[in-house]
């Protein structure tokens, strides 16, 4: 576990008393040293020593990293990316399923009923890290980003895809403008559909899934796309679902078995402190970490505490409540522990 910077730590202990109230002889690992103020004095904010602990878990929950103190995105980079690539971590999953009615922004109540996963390839892309800059603060300045595709990249997240699907597969990308890495994408996209032919299949691009999910989100299952559009995506889908309180996500290589589970909120240093954060993310971010580990069974039944503490209005304001995070994890905590138990 590594709590982080911000509302990580606060949003985290929720999840950590639900993890422990389950009593699934799991043992915490906690690594609260990894954080901005660890980079700020160091200038590292994970060692070897770190990744080595990280590398022999099973799993790993993060609340969050960011710090205001530090302009740019090397610190974080210095964490997500380091564990997304150091772990292989190459499928980023992200549910977005609505909890209640109310939450949605979407004024047809016949298509507000989102529930749906972003696939997204979480190794290459345009956060690959490839490319430079020269001539760099002059007006003759040039910068360059190199957006990353490999056949081995491409064609494992589809199957992944596929993997997860109950029902169809709708693959976005935006071969139309890019045209070498959509020329691979399109390639690995038909020999994936025809290895899976009892799901329905769909190809959008990007501009026009973007559409679609707002006009109607209803119409997804399972989304797969590349790096900085399953990013843009996943934000829309969770938007669409009762905002980032409630999104969580996961970066998973299936052949390790190692998965790294997080909410999709950031460190919100606005909030931080004041606490009003929702836990939920982080919550339903530790049901994704046990469903993983075996235990669908209690990730149902924290999913569906979850769906009763919304239901009944006993959430953070950003809800449209007036719970602080440790009254809106302890209602969750509460239901969880409700004799006959609950399930989603």
């Amino acid at each position: 576990m590594i709590p982080g910077d911000g509302i990580g730590p606060e949003v985290i202990e929720p999840a950590l008393d639900i993890l422990e109230a389950l009593a699934l002889g799991v043992r915490m690992d906690v690594l609260d040293q990894v954080n901005a103020e660890t980079y700020l004095r160091t200038g590292a904010a994970l060692s070897e020593a770190d990744l080595d602990r990280i590398r022999t878990s099973e799993a790993t929950l993060l609340g969050a990293v960011g710090d205001p103190r530090l302009s740019g995105t090397a610190y974080v980079r210095s964490v997500l990316s380091t564990l997304r690539l150091e772990l292989d971590l190459y499928a980023n999953y992200r549910p977005a399923r609505l909890w209640h009615d109310r939450l949605s922004p979407l004024r047809d109540e016949t298509r507000r009923a989102i529930d749906c996963v972003i696939v997204r390839e979480n190794t290459e892309g345009l956060y690959s890290g490839v490319g430079g800059s020269t001539r760099v603060g002059s007006p003759q300045e040039i910068a360059i980003d190199v957006d990353l595709s490999t056949h081995h990249g491409v064609s494992r997240i589809m199957d992944f895809a596929f993997s997860v699907a109950r029902r169809s597969v709708c693959m976005v990308d935006k071969a139309n403008a890019v045209r070498n890495g959509g020329q691979l994408w399109q390639r690995c996209w038909h020999e994936a559909v025809a290895l899976h032919p009892q799901f329905d299949t769909s190809h959008l691009y990007v501009d026009a899934a973007a559409m679609k999910l707002a006009t109607d989100p209803t119409a997804f299952d399972v989304i797969v796309t590349n790096n900085s559009y399953g990013d843009i995506l996943s934000d829309l889908t969770a938007a669409l679902a009762g905002g980032l309180g409630v999104a969580a996500s996961a970066n998973l290589n299936p052949a390790t078995r190692h998965g790294l589970f997080e909410p999709v909120h950031g460190s919100a240093p606005d909030i931080a402190g004041t606490g009003v954060a929702n836990p939920f993310g982080a919550i339903l971010s530790a049901a994704l970490l046990i469903e993983h580990m075996g235990h669908t069974g209690e990730a149902d039944a924290v999913r569906g505490a979850v769906v009763a503490a919304v239901e009944a209005g006993r959430v953070t304001p950003d809800l449209g409540g007036s719970l602080s995070t440790k009254e809106a994890g302890a209602v969750v905590l509460a239901e969880l522990r409700q004799p006959q138990g609950r399930a989603c």
